[in-house]
């Protein structure tokens, strides 16, 4: 199967911010076989010809979610992390349902692809209900199944076992990967902990848990052991190999240089920790450290919205207003934030940018708007990409070349019928 794309414009979601104007893309079996410019292209006379009178960007990979959790979306609205969770969510999941995490994980995973989103991190209960559900809509996603002591769950150190064995059998086909999510180091005992990085080092899983979110959840830890969150999980050899470590706002210096010692990477989530009132993470102090950070929304309960766009606008805000510099974080760091840095961040170097070799996940935006004028350069576009454009602009999408969005629409599910469902199910979990 041969596929030829032809754009306004490709932006390829590196660094550097490369935008090639006037732009072709081939695609051969799923993966991008050319991309440049209309006018060197080679001959695809036997290509299907799709043109798009907008941009072209890779799909969007978000770092760090809960996506199930628009079951919760606006709940709690107001409370700070400890209460929303103690008094809102747990008591909330304590009576999901494993249908009820397929129904919601698929909606939100419509509601994802419809904002350009194509691959997910997904730390949520009944991990293989959320495969199912991406299976569904076309998405991919990385679920590092969640390890934390709950009442009414299995012991965690069963809990972790189960997790191990899930992703030891899962799929190899790179749209579903099973990794390992014990929750935090303040819920999660250190020597379970420990077992997992393990274990995930041993089977190279992606090991992703919360760590330094709110300026208090590691005060406990530090009086007992005298040590920051990081340090501790340092010493109890958690770090090393593929650990992904949300949020990160209460991180010092010394807590940095060891996260650049271990090659731990950031999922970095402005705006979920903007609505908590947890803090402005130190993005520019991890960035040049060399530290790889991805963006995520966190969960839909908490952000409320799962548009990447608006956390790459916030991001680059927050960054500038913490820094004091206009300078403190451009366009082409915020957008590469959402595509190649954050495929790297997960340890995934086929999906986020627009490069050779690459899988295909692509999304067109439509650009026929004022929102994207006026163009100087090509470099504007990707400036409008993150200053004035949004989810909302998303008009088409492929995973692996297949189409999964047309015209804004999700093609293989119900989005209506979803919605409905989900509604009843919130209803009934809040009661």
């Amino acid at each position: 199967m041969r596929q030829r794309f032809t754009a306004r414009a490709v932006v390829v979601g590196d660094r550097a911010g490369t935008v090639v104007p006037d732009a072709v893309l081939d695609v051969t079996d799923g993966r991008i076989a050319w991309v440049g410019s209309a006018a060197e292209a080679p001959d695809a006379r036997d290509a299907e010809i799709i043109a798009l009178p907008g941009v072209l960007t890779p799909g969007l990979v978000n770092a760090h979610s809960h996506a199930p959790m628009v079951l919760f979306r606006g709940q709690g609205e107001g409370l700070p992390l400890d209460r929303w969770l103690r008094e809102v969510m747990w008591p909330r999941e304590a009576r999901l349902t494993a249908d009820d995490v397929e129904v919601a994980m698929t909606a939100a995973s419509a509601e994802l692809l419809g904002n350009g989103v194509t691959t997910s991190v997904e730390m949520y209960f009944h991990p293989e209900r959320i495969a199912a559900a991406v299976g569904a809509t076309g998405a991919r996603a990385v679920i590092a199944t969640p390890v934390i002591p709950l009442p009414g769950m299995p012991p965690v150190a069963e809990q972790l076992a189960a997790a191990v064995a899930l992703a030891a059998s899962g799929p190899q086909d790179g749209t579903v990967e099973y990794g390992l999510g014990p929750h935090a180091a303040y819920t999660v005992p250190l020597p379970v902990l420990r077992d997992a990085a393990t274990a995930a080092r041993e089977h190279d899983l992606l090991l992703h848990l919360h760590v330094a979110e709110t300026a208090t959840e590691g005060a406990e830890l530090l009086d007992a052991h005298g040590l920051s969150v990081p340090a501790l999980l340092a010493a109890h050899d958690v770090l090393g190999g593929r650990v992904l470590a949300a949020h990160c706002v209460h991180l010092d210096d010394a807590d940095l240089r060891l996260w650049q010692e271990h090659d731990v990477a950031v999922a970095h989530c402005p705006a979920s920790n903007a609505k908590l009132a947890s803090g402005i993470a130190p993005l520019r102090a991890m960035l040049d450290r060399g530290l790889r950070v991805g963006l995520g929304t966190d969960g839909p309960a908490s952000n409320d919205a799962l548009d990447l766009f608006a956390d790459m606008r916030l991001a680059a805000s927050l960054a500038r207003l913490l820094g004091a510099s206009a300078t403190a974080l451009t366009a082409a760091e915020a957008f590469w934030l959402a595509t190649g840095a954050a495929a790297d961040a997960i340890g995934r170097p086929d999906l986020g940018q627009l490069a050779v070799g690459r899988r295909a996940d692509l999304v067109h935006v439509d650009t026929r708007d004022l929102a994207f004028e006026p163009v100087g350069d090509a470099g504007d576009l990707l400036a409008h990409l993150v200053w004035s454009g949004g989810g909302r602009f998303v008009r088409d999408v492929w995973v692996g070349g297949r189409p999964v969005v047309s015209d804004g629409v999700a093609t293989r599910v119900d989005v209506a019928a979803l919605r409905a469902d989900v509604a009843a199910r919130a209803a009934r979990l809040a009661a």
